[in-house]
């Protein structure tokens, strides 16, 4: 070996930069079986505890991107792509890709499965029979410019370093760090093709971001790694202190998306949807302005040629595309378990975290690398921070095969809602603030 990892290790566990030659023989090392999971493991967490500069997370994504082929597109063709940095409930990239898609943009989407306590796009289209995600990237490639887009996972050709260190992340605690959280989306988002991104910034209570600060520091350091590689990103935030939509549950949030898609108005996802879009066609200038974007949304949604191009997506994909007219043929549960409130008052805040976590014991997401998921399992969950519940009313379901998990998972997410018995001047302004600060209320409609 020309170096010593443990020497690697101790220089960034000491705050020291790393140089490209040490990150590129690190990773091409662990990648060759050189170097074992438990060193990766290390320098995962002296990156956690010490940072990274800037041009370190750079080296890092090159060297992400380089681990494997990379796919390129015609220059005149309007390639775009979102990502988000994950949520409890987040389906938004499964009902965007196919509007922005019927718009005329080509999406190309590499995504990842669930990490923490957050779902993975992968698992949740993986829940629809027949769904693959194991393309090769000419076949990839094909898709996107067949069908408008397509969705699928790093395969042994696209950024395999990061496949794998993305997994190792989930199950170390080193999920929430700045320059792996960039390297990561960003040598997915550069290798796939697309010149332009749209990234979905989560903050909140269920996201790994907690706090704006927090927040606009990743979003420099995304846009900035960006545009150091030749590619437009665009940075939206978004509120994450309750769980996105009604449901939360691989099979349960593909139904949702459905609905969404056949016209069912809910309210956060279109809200946070139509954002995303409009921000995708103004970058491909398929749209001149923000007024004509937003009435493109609206025109593939009602007319239902968003839908459509869902169904030839799913279809493309291995799927069974008549789950979009008979959702009962999506996996379904045994049991359907109630939630019930244990006091009277407005819910001033959701510990979503805690709710992503519980849903992991009735297999709605994976404590390990391997890990099996119970695709129909999850929650509904239609109660937001602001709302007002009575004392022994529903406030949502557990969906499980396992009755006695699935009480114990009910109860955890009822402890997971603080509800406060008045609404005092001062709880109105911290709703307010809960609903604002993160532009969920932003008005594309104007």
């Amino acid at each position: 070996m020309k170096y010593n990892p443990v020497e690697i290790i101790i220089r960034k566990r000491s705050g020291k930069k790393l140089t490209r030659e040490e990150l590129s023989f690190f990773i091409k090392s662990y990648l060759n079986n050189e170097i074992p999971e438990y060193q990766m493991a290390a320098l995962l967490m002296a990156i956690y505890f010490k940072n990274m500069h800037p041009d370190e997370i750079q080296t890092l994504t090159e060297v992400y991107i380089n681990s494997g082929k990379r796919i390129t597109f015609p220059p005149d063709m309007p390639t775009v792509d979102k990502h988000s940095t994950g949520g409890v409930g987040d389906k938004i990239s499964i009902v965007l890709a196919p509007i922005v898609a019927a718009c005329g943009a080509k999406i190309p989407m590499i995504s990842g499965r669930g990490l923490g306590h957050t779902g993975g796009t992968l698992d949740k289209l993986e829940s629809i029979p027949g769904f693959r995600t194991d393309f090769s990237y000419s076949q990839f490639k094909k898709m996107v410019k067949e069908v408008g887009f397509s969705i699928i996972g790093q395969s042994k050709e696209l950024v395999p370093a990061d496949k794998r260190i993305y997994a190792l992340r989930d199950v170390t605690g080193t999920v929430e760090s700045l320059p792996l959280i960039t390297a990561s989306i960003m040598s997915k988002k550069i290798a796939e093709g697309a010149k332009n991104l749209v990234i979905d910034l989560k903050v909140g209570s269920g996201a790994f971001i907690k706090k704006m600060d927090k927040a606009e520091k990743l979003a420099e350091l995304l846009m900035q790694t960006g545009k150091n590689l030749g590619q437009k990103v665009s940075v939206v935030f978004s509120n994450m202190n309750s769980s996105l939509g009604e449901y939360a549950g691989n099979a349960l949030e593909i139904k949702e998306c459905i609905e969404f898609l056949k016209g069912k108005k809910i309210p956060d996802i279109y809200t946070i949807t139509k954002m995303l879009a409009v921000e995708m066609l103004m970058l491909t200038e398929i749209a001149k302005d923000r007024i004509e974007a937003g009435n493109m949304f609206g025109t593939v949604l009602e007319n239902g040629k968003a839908l459509e191009y869902f169904k030839r997506f799913v279809q493309a994909q291995g799927g069974n595309p008549k789950i979009c007219d008979d959702t009962s043929l999506l996996p379904q549960s045994k049991f359907k378990i109630p939630i019930i409130s244990s006091k009277k008052g407005w819910v001033k805040s959701i510990d979503t975290q805690a709710i992503g976590y519980a849903l992991i014991e009735i297999g709605a997401g994976r404590k390990t690398i391997e890990s099996q998921l119970n695709y129909a399992a999850g929650a509904y969950l239609p109660i937001k921070v602001g709302v007002f519940v009575d004392k022994n009313s529903e406030i949502g379901r557990v969906y499980c095969d396992d009755e006695i998990q699935g009480l114990s998972v009910a109860n955890k997410i009822r402890k997971s809602f603080l509800i406060i018995p008045s609404k005092s001047e001062y709880d109105e302004n911290y709703f307010k603030e809960m609903e604002l600060i993160y532009g969920l209320e932003n008005n594309l409609d104007e």
